[in-house]
């Protein structure tokens, strides 16, 4: 079993940064792909970007493309998601999770994913 938990959300202006990191332990993170969600209050969960457990495949849900990055430094057993010209719309909590390899689902939905952290809000103001 992996415990994950986010970190670096905060209030920031629009078109500001944030870097958002998901520490794993009890298992090694190299292991999983790692996606994060976001949630804004009264909408479902979404898919906002995953990493392969090799850090080679990265994807993007197309509202958050060319704006964040996603990355992984599985020495530190930390995977990161840098969030650039933020919008109001960022505004969410960010949850990151991990998708064991022999797990079923796709990498796009939260049922596909296995471990949850507890989330970390990032709030975007006009």
């Amino acid at each position: 079993q992996v415990q994950l938990v986010e970190s670096g959300g905060g209030l920031v202006q629009a078109g500001g940064s944030l870097r958002l990191s998901c520490a794993a332990s009890g298992r090694t993170l190299s292991m999983y792909s790692v996606g994060w969600f976001r949630q804004a209050p009264g909408k479902e969960r979404e898919f906002v970007a995953r990493i392969s457990s090799n850090g080679y495949i990265k994807n993007y849900a197309d509202s958050v493309k060319g704006r964040f990055t996603i990355s992984r430094d599985n020495a530190k057993n930390t995977v990161y998601l840098q969030l650039n010209s933020l919008k109001p719309e960022d505004t969410a909590v960010y949850y990151c999770a991990a998708k064991a390899r022999y797990s079923g689902g796709d990498y796009y939905t939260p049922a596909g994913y296995d471990y949850w952290g507890q989330g970390t809000q990032v709030t975007v103001s006009p």
